[in-house]
């Protein structure tokens, strides 16, 4: 099925738990050194804002780390968790205002065989069925953060997919308990599909 990919516009909403439902049914594409991956779009977390006690940004923080988080929405914010795992957030929203959705998990829909090798001895329903299994996945890499998500590495495209709102769960975020009352939020999406499309 043929793609469109997303603009700068699509990345601008100023509303991180709408461009977390926005992110859903989206397809994520990876051209890698080692070939080409891409997946459905099946669970986000939004991070937004300086008041969201469980944002890298939480405070006006700005450090090598999070300063991407301050751009225009469009690029790629890349880290490590627990100095193992590399997880993959959109930067969304407008200039200084530090927002992103973490992918926490996609539906491989092209690339099977190279994922197979990525992710020997795991079964497909959990090549990319957490946000570190996503990066190991569709290979990405630390090389990939500050990436432009318009450009022709690592990129989101629109295919048609709607989601119906009867199939998204919503759950406060994961792994984020530190956060208190900011943990509790509902600002994490799980498309509950019995079959995705493609």
């Amino acid at each position: 099925m043929a793609g469109k990919k997303l603009t700068r516009e699509d990345y601008a909403d100023p509303r991180p738990t709408r461009a977390a439902r926005f992110f859903l049914g989206k397809i994520l594409c990876v051209q890698a050194p080692d070939g080409y991956a891409e997946g459905i779009i099946t669970e986000t977390e939004a991070y937004g804002g300086t008041k969201d006690a469980a944002s890298h940004a939480f405070g006006n923080r700005r450090t090598a780390r999070t300063e991407i988080m301050f751009a225009p929405g469009g690029v790629a914010y890349v880290y490590f968790c627990y100095g193992m795992h590399r997880l993959f957030n959109i930067v969304t929203g407008p200039l200084d205002v530090p927002q992103a959705v973490l992918v926490r998990a996609v539906h491989i829909t092209a690339g099977h065989d190279l994922v197979r090798k990525r992710r020997a001895g795991i079964g497909e329903k959990d090549w990319a069925s957490g946000p570190g299994r996503v990066c190991a996945a569709l290979g990405i890499t630390m090389e990939h953060n500050r990436h432009d998500l318009l450009g022709e590495t690592i990129w989101i495209e629109d295919r048609g997919i709607a989601v119906p709102s009867r199939e998204v769960q919503r759950t406060p975020r994961i792994g984020v308990d530190y956060a208190g009352l900011w943990a509790l939020k509902p600002w994490r999406f799980v498309w509950k599909s019995k079959k995705f499309p493609l």
